[in-house]
This record gives structure tokens, sequence and C-alpha cells, in this order.
């Protein structure tokens, strides 16, 4: 049992046994064996960088505070004092638990989103030229799986030939998921000490 792509020199399915592979990059559909490609050299990793990518963050905002804006606000916070003091009567007069076992209070609260400026990394996959005819093996769980991939003469094409007699889960997908660039502010102790010094010589 084996299994046949034709993949592009990015690592895109072009042709596959299973027609929803076609666009996938190979990582995803075939991790193990993208993963040795990329150790034998046959691919090599390039990161590719925008400054001007978007990135959603989610926050919980109360809905107490969304009716700060309502415009019947301050008659819902009056009649809200009124129940509380008509609750605190009930209670003077010992009928807290004919009116109700449990009072609680709690504030419902959304999810909600928006779009802030970030720099993202986004992983790319070129091939090695000088492939011709590589032969590999892959180790898991105790089997060894191999494959064949072979240049497309006169174009950026490769065959890929795997054999199916192996179960390679374990090593998980090659993805392009980009990745959101977090920068770490870091201050220098010596200049901070150097700037307030020479703030207060300016002052004197």
């Amino acid at each position: 049992d084996i299994s046949c792509y034709l993949i592009d020199n990015n690592g895109f399915i072009i042709i596959a046994e299973d027609s929803s592979l076609t666009g996938v990059f190979f990582g995803e559909a075939e991790g193990a064996v993208m993963n040795k490609l990329i150790s034998m050299g046959s691919f090599t990793r390039v990161n590719m960088y925008d400054y001007q990518a978007t990135c959603r963050v989610y926050s919980e905002i109360s809905d107490t505070a969304h009716m700060l804006l309502h415009p019947f606000f301050a008659v819902i916070t009056s009649v809200r004092k009124l129940l509380a003091e008509f609750v605190i009567l009930l209670i003077e007069f010992n009928l807290y638990s004919w009116w109700c076992s449990d009072l609680t209070a709690e504030a419902h609260r959304g999810v909600r989103s928006m779009l802030v400026p970030c720099d993202m990394e986004y992983p790319a996959f070129v091939s090695e030229r000088t492939i011709k005819e590589t032969v590999g093996n892959i180790e898991c769980e105790g089997c060894v799986r191999s494959f064949v991939i072979q240049q497309i003469p006169s174009s950026n094409l490769f065959m890929v030939v795997i054999d199916n007699e192996c179960d390679c889960s374990e090593f998980g997908p090659v993805t392009l998921d980009p990745i959101e660039i977090m920068y770490i502010l870091y201050y220098n102790k010596q200049m901070l000490l150097l700037l307030d010094s020479k703030v207060q010589t300016s002052w004197t």
C-alpha cells in the first residue's frame, strides 16, 4: 500500500490520490515525511515577516459596563435600589426565607474581539534544486517507513511515493500557521541611571 503525491518546489500538493488534498501543504498531509525531508536538506525553511499584520484580541466585557451607555441606566439603578431596600425590609421581618431561598447576583459576561496591529512570522519552505532522486527511511514505533522523492525533469515539481505500512502519526503535521512576534522590552539599568543623572544635572 503506497501513497503518491506530486508537489511543487514550495511543498504544496498539486496532484494526490485524495483530491481533497490538492492545494494543501505537503507537511500537513505527511508530517513525518516532511520533517525527514527538512532534516535531509531536501527542503529548507525560510521565515517571512509581515510588519503590517493585524491580530485578533479577545476580552471579556461585563454587561453591566455596557449598561452605562444605556439612556435608561439611571432609572434602572433607582429600581435596583428600591428592590434592595425591599429585600432588607423582608430580612428585618424574617420573610427572606419565604421570599427566596437563594438570591445571587452574577454579572453576565460576553466575549468580544477586536483587531490590533501586530507583527507576524510566516514559515515557508523551498526545495533544493539539486534533488534528482532521494530515498529516505523513517522509524515509527518499531517500524521503518520508506519513501522516495524524485524531481520531474525540466520543472519545479517532485514525485513523492510513500510506503504506508507504518503509522507515523506520532510526528504530527508541519503547518504554515503564522506566529505572532512577541517583543520583550529590555531596559538597561545603567542607561536609566545615566539618563537620570543627566536630568538632575540639567536642573542644577
